[in-house]
């Protein structure tokens, strides 16, 4: 085999039918856990093409890495690697862009509603031996007489706006990308930037990490979110001030917070947001199931093959 694709993260699991896929065609397989720029280069020189997770894929590991001709990235985020340095060099990067919409719109779904619902004050309250509705119910409102906003109304936005509106709420979104008319046509009302952030009782972001959404919620976005909101990420963690979100929570100004993504992963022992009862954290699985893993394993496998085989990728980026 004088091809060579290497998996870089052990996070995932590749199975016989995944591999598969390279050798059939003749190309060989290795994979490792190489999560460092020195790793990738130490470890990569050898590979005609990269399967990545997480992997810091720069200008620098690009142009040590000369024999590689394509990156395929297991899910759709792109933050991690530098399209504009591969695209450059020629070498053609491939994602995942819809095998996770369900699982990623059904998690932050059901932490809005939970945390509407105060099921985690409930849940405690309960397993502490009290039998109150009103106590830790406060604030709870009907969707009916709520605003569930969204940043970004791409794949993922769409289904959660679809649900929420089923269930009732007032939906409104606000999309850089799209004009009132494109966002009118997928059944949600458009507003600007500050007005889901002043009007929204649950706020859910849906937009990738870049230079426009570093930082969309910092402290100042968080005192015009309304009193009582929810706010909920299932994007990236850079995309909220993480310790102005706890003290806005823990002052009483928010009703908690839905995260599935931080900043820094895994989440800081000495976070505040993990003693506080009105968040929800869970760790960046928002998009997982047993189909939604397979699948995302089976579409990069494929597209790396198919790049190196001489074949147009399904799900090119460059």
């Amino acid at each position: 085999m004088d091809k060579l694709v290497v998996k870089t993260d052990g996070v995932l699991a590749s199975s016989p039918e995944d591999i598969a896929l390279l050798t059939e065609r003749g190309i060989g397989f290795r994979e490792g856990s190489y999560l460092t720029e020195d790793e990738l280069i130490d470890n990569c020189r050898d590979a005609d093409g990269l399967l990545v997770l997480r992997e810091p894929i720069t200008a620098r590991v690009l142009g040590e890495l000369t024999r590689c001709r394509v990156i395929g990235r297991f899910g759709v985020g792109l933050d991690s690697i530098d399209v504009a340095a591969a695209t450059a060099r020629g070498v053609r990067v491939t994602h995942v862009p819809a095998a996770n919409v369900t699982e990623v719109a059904t998690h932050a779904l059901a932490m809005a509603l939970a945390l509407a619902r105060r099921l985690p004050l409930y849940d405690a309250s309960v397993r502490a031996g009290r039998w109150d509705f009103e106590g830790p119910g406060a604030g709870i409102r009907r969707p009916s007489r709520q605003t569930f906003g969204l940043v970004g109304l791409g794949r993922i936005g769409v289904r959660v706006a679809e649900a929420a509106a089923a269930i009732g709420f007032r939906v409104t979104a606000y999309d850089r990308h799209l004009d009132d008319a494109a966002i009118r046509a997928r059944g949600v009302e458009p507003v600007t930037l500050d007005e889901v952030i002043e009007t929204s009782d649950i706020l859910s972001l849906h937009v990738p990490l870049d230079e426009h959404t570093r930082g969309l919620v910092d402290e100042a976005a968080l005192r015009r979110m309304p009193p009582g909101a929810v706010l909920v990420n299932v994007s990236r963690g850079g995309l909220v001030d993480e310790a102005a979100l706890a003290a806005a929570i823990a002052s009483g100004h928010l009703a908690g917070a839905g995260l599935d993504v931080f900043d820094g992963e895994p989440l800081d022992p000495d976070s505040p947001l993990r003693g506080l009862d009105r968040v929800i954290l869970t760790p960046h699985t928002a998009h997982y199931s047993a189909d939604s893993y397979a699948e995302t394993r089976r579409t990069a496998f494929l597209d790396v093959s198919s790049v190196l085989s001489g074949e147009r990728p399904r799900h090119a980026v460059n």
